[in-house]
């Protein structure tokens, strides 16, 4: 814990800095509409679409963004309650928090692992959605540190997570029946 609250003390000033802008009302918007699509909304919604756009087969691919999710959630909530590190609003005061979490702890960012694993699962069967869910996914990994309800290294962690679920699950789809 001692570690942790180190850490957290490191990357405050780094937290503030991005906070300062969730102070102009515009940006604030925009950023908490991103990050509340990125709670699911978004990527449910593309996973129901994608069917109706390329036909029945790209259900396979929904479903393996589906699993994808499972595998995410179960490696995300086994570290938020083992960890049990603190969002940036509880450790600093000056954090501006405009947006309430879905949970009360900050490590990993749920949010960006899965912006991050679905992006890549579904760049890897349509490439051409790169233009539209990386833009996504980028502004995602931004709104949870502008929004304060994460660290800079929760987001690359949650990013580096994401990769590797969606890169392994990619991986193994040849030995799949």
């Amino acid at each position: 814990m001692k570690l942790l609250h180190q850490l957290n003390d490191r990357e405050i000033p780094l937290c503030l800095l991005f906070n300062r802008i969730n102070h102009w009302k515009p940006v604030s918007l925009f950023f908490a509409a991103v990050s509340r699509l990125g709670d699911g909304i978004f990527w449910y919604v593309l996973m129901l679409m994608l069917p109706l756009i390329y036909g029945w087969p790209a259900a396979q691919v929904s479903l393996h963004m589906g699993l994808v999710a499972l595998a995410g959630l179960t490696v995300y909530k086994l570290l938020k309650t083992s960890t049990g590190r603190v969002r940036p609003y509880s450790h600093n005061d000056d954090i501006f928090q405009n947006v309430a979490a879905l949970d009360q702890f900050s490590f990993p960012s749920g949010h960006t692992l899965h912006a991050v694993s679905f992006s890549l699962v579904l760049l890897h069967y349509y490439p051409e959605w790169a233009v539209l869910v990386i833009p996504f996914a980028t502004l995602v990994a931004l709104s949870r540190v502008i929004l304060g309800l994460h660290y800079p290294s929760d987001v690359l962690i949650g990013a580096l997570l994401g990769a590797g679920l969606a890169e392994g699950s990619i991986y193994l789809l040849p030995y799949l029946p």
